[in-house]
């Protein structure tokens, strides 16, 4: 369905490849509509991870119902049961299946939109796992929808239907974190991993995006 989807809004091209069985799926976090593209990305490749999502998203009339049925993972942030997403992380391996992570957390509100500082998740769950970390680059989902959607979202995915930009996903070369150090050293090379896929996918924009989104602020206290 996620790919049938993002073809009436844009075109897709994935790059590298996955290896059988558990892994960490490792994503930088630009747009709204990056689950739909991920979802397409790792379709187009044969492979079909548990995508760790923001409580929020499970709230969502129609959507919710979707996400839970698709086998998302919940993220309580903010609560006192947000740990339980990684229990569930690491059960989901445990079971065979790969798992896509935001390790920043939120869409990145770098003024370059590069990736930001990650949050320590995602090494933890390597560490409790013992499994690779395969880092993905994306670029080009923020063309598609604005990132105060769902206000300003049909408007934008119907500047989308006539502009199709491209949206390009990369998955690296997997990592191994065992004896990277702590955990902020390792989700540290995570991210550097990411930032290094992601390069090439921008080259013709490295500083700032092309396309300029109004409705996105601008955050550095988190920027690498």
């Amino acid at each position: 369905m996620a790919r049938v989807v993002l073809a009436a809004f844009a075109r897709l091209r994935v790059t590298g490849e996955v290896p059988d069985g558990p892994v960490i799926l490792a994503a930088n976090h630009i747009s709204p509509v990056d689950p739909v593209v991920l979802m397409a990305a790792c379709d187009a490749i044969g492979v079909a991870p548990r995508i760790m999502a923001t409580a929020g998203v499970f709230r969502a009339p129609l959507l919710g119902t979707v996400v839970r049925r698709a086998g998302y993972l919940q993220v309580a942030r903010g609560t006192a049961s947000v740990t339980q997403a990684l229990h569930d992380a690491i059960e989901a391996v445990a079971g065979g299946d790969p798992v896509l992570i935001y390790p920043e957390g939120r869409i990145g509100l770098d003024p370059g939109l590069w990736p930001e500082r990650g949050k320590t998740g995602v090494a933890r769950l390597a560490e409790a796992t013992g499994v690779q970390v395969v880092p993905v680059a994306q670029w080009g989902a923020h063309e598609v929808a604005p990132y105060a959607a769902p206000k300003g979202a049909v408007r934008g995915l119907a500047r989308s239907v006539v502009r199709r930009p491209q949206v390009s996903v990369h998955f690296g070369p997997p990592l191994t974190l065992a004896g990277a150090g702590s955990p902020r050293e390792a989700t540290d090379r995570v991210m550097d991993a990411i930032a290094a896929a992601l390069l090439p996918l921008r080259a013709a924009e490295p500083d700032t995006p092309r396309w300029h989104d109004p409705t996105r602020p601008t955050d550095t206290s988190r920027s690498r």
